[in-house]
Formats: C-alpha cells, sequence, structure tokens
C-alpha cells in the first residue's frame, strides 16, 4: 500500500529463473536465433507456493536464425506475464541480433524493442479485512478499479559462443520507462522501471574416458546497482538427453533442476527452489516447468537425432 503514499517508486521489474540457461533470450536479446534451429520455448514459475498473492511468472519465446547473403542474423519475439500481490507486470519485446564469427565462436550483438505495462488490481482490494486506525473502507487513496499503464522498452546485449563454453552480457529497460497509475482522488503515482544488468555464462566439460557424460557448470548474476541476485548451478548431461543438477541462488534458495529430450527436438525441464531461509516454514518452495521445441531450418537434417551444442 505505500506505493499509494509516493509519488514515484522504483521497482526491480524482472524476476530471476532458474532454467536461465536454458531461456536465455528471457534476459538477452543477442541469444535470439543461436545456433540453427527455431525454437519455440516457454516457462512458468510459481514461487513460494503456499503464500498468499505469491509471484507466479510466465515467460514465452520464439526465436530463429536467418541468413542475409553471406551474413547470418537471428530475430525472435519474447512475452512476460509477471503477477505478484495486487500488481501486474506484463513485456512483450521483437529481438533481433547480428552474428558475427570470431574466433572458434561467434559473437552476437542483440537489440530488443517493445513494451510494458505495470497494472494494479484495484478491483481486488478488500479495505474491509485491514481496516484500521490507518485504513478506512473508503479510502480515497486506494483505486477501486483496475489501474495500468504502457510504456516503450529497449534493451541491448552481446553473446559469445563457441562448442565448448558461452557468455553474455545485457541491459535491460534503456528508456527507464515510468508508469503513471490515476488514482481515485485525481491524483497518481508513479511506477519507475529501471534498467537491470545481466552477467551469465557457462562451461562444457566432456569427461575423457566416457563420452557419454559432460557436466556444465554455469552462473547468472542480476542487478539494478541498487541490490543483486545470482544463481550458481552444476548441470550433469548424459548421452545428451538426460540432464539434472543442482544450483544455489545467493539471496535464499537451493535449486534441483531436471531436463529431459522426450522425443526429438522437444524437451522438458523442472526447477524446484528450497527456500535456506525462515520462509521454508511458510511455503512449499518456488516451482518452475519449462517446454521447448526446436528444429533446424538454416541447414538440411543429416540424421534423426535431435542435437544443440548450445541447448544441451
Amino acid at each position: 500500500m505505500l506505493v499509494f503514499g509516493l509519488a514515484v517508486s522504483r521497482a526491480q521489474f524482472d524476476p530471476l529463473i532458474g532454467q536461465y540457461m536454458y531461456l536465455p533470450t528471457a534476459y538477452n536479446p543477442a541469444a535470439a536465433g543461436e545456433g540453427d534451429l527455431m525454437k519455440v520455448a516457454g516457462l512458468h514459475r510459481m514461487q513460494n507456493i503456499g503464500i498468499q498473492n505469491a509471484p507466479m511468472t510466465t515467460f514465452f519465446s520464439l526465436t530463429s536464425p536467418f541468413a542475409i547473403g553471406k551474413t547470418k542474423h537471428g530475430a525472435g519475439i519474447r512475452f512476460m506475464n509477471d503477477r505478484f500481490g495486487l500488481f501486474t507486470n506484463q513485456s512483450f519485446h521483437l529481438q533481433y541480433c547480428y552474428r558475427q564469427p570470431l574466433g572458434k565462436g561467434s559473437l552476437n550483438i542483440g537489440l530488443e524493442g517493445g513494451f510494458i505495462n505495470v497494472g494494479f488490481k484495484g478491483d481486488s482490494v478488500n479495505l474491509s479485512q485491514m481496516q484500521s486506525t490507518y485504513f478506512r473502507q473508503d479510502d480515497p487513496a486506494v483505486p477501486s478499479a483496475l489501474k495500468s499503464d504502457m510504456k516503450f522498452d529497449l534493451g541491448v546485449g552481446l553473446y559469445y559462443s563457441t562448442s565448448t563454453w558461452w557468455v553474455g552480457g545485457s541491459y535491460s529497460h534503456l528508456t527507464r520507462p515510468v508508469a503513471e497509475l490515476d488514482m481515485e482522488n485525481s491524483k497518481s503515482a508513479a511506477v519507475k522501471v529501471i534498467g537491470t544488468m545481466y552477467i551469465a555464462g557457462g562451461y562444457h566439460f566432456r569427461l575423457k574416458h566416457h563420452k557419454e557424460w559432460q557436466l556444465t557448470p554455469s552462473a547468472m548474476v542480476m542487478s539494478d546497482f541498487r541490490s543483486w541476485d545470482a544463481n550458481v548451478t552444476l548441470m550433469c548431461d548424459y548421452k545428451d538427453r538426460y540432464r539434472w543438477g543442482l544450483g544455489y541462488r545467493i539471496l535464499g534458495s537451493v535449486n534441483v533442476l531436471v531436463n529431459i529430450d522426450i522425443i526429438n527436438g522437444l524437451s522438458i525441464g523442472y526447477t524446484g527452489e528450497i527456500p535456506t531461509s525462515r520462509l521454508i516454514s511458510e511455503s512449499f518452495g518456488t516451482h518452475e516447468i519449462y517446454l521447448a521445441y526446436g528444429f533446424e531450418i538454416l541447414k538440411p537434417k543429416r540424421t534423426n537425432r535431435y542435437k544443440s551444442v548450445r541447448y544441451l
């Protein structure tokens, strides 16, 4: 409720996901069209189950590589729907990247543009359950209807990958959009979406005497230069099809991850986050479900086996 007592409120807009290594376009436009696969991917995150009005986030992306003459490019779209309490954050972006061969890999330079929408579900407020010396049931500072505002948004990124490692950096919300939410008393509350920096990378270790096994440590750090969070993950891959691992989130959780290629091109994943703070006594943890399908479009398929070095 404090947001309506302030002229401007600053908010970190982007959630941190557990399966960041499989959905890089959620935070970096330079990963659009990485590899030679057109890919449709989605992720649904249910945070702190058991706590009323806990955050719930859905990502969706469609990316594809393409060529213009001898140059390679990538393009995609991404959508996010984030709900927490009585607030909603939604975003829709078009992504593009230029792919330049460099050394043993490829350097991608990416840009995304689109819109974000910040909303407050005033029609869901029930002040009769919160009446005290601080709240009145007819409080004019609290809207009684859905309030939202849409603003233009930009993001940039760099991404470099080889057959054995990858690293990327990006910055979202370059325009620092400010959403104006009109109140019932003809005043407005402003929600300023501040920029977020991401740095992520990983390395693939193929075991020398057991080629069917591979270890992939990775990490992602995000910061708005006021606060920060990070995930550190170690995945084990068997026969380029079965993957499982453990992760640790700095702000307080241990992650268990599973990812499997079900059929040619189709993969499904699950992440369970167990809080390491007192929150463990109040919730059933955080759960993510990931689903993706990829198929080759730049080169003809020569085998019936689906394989991508980048998307394990």
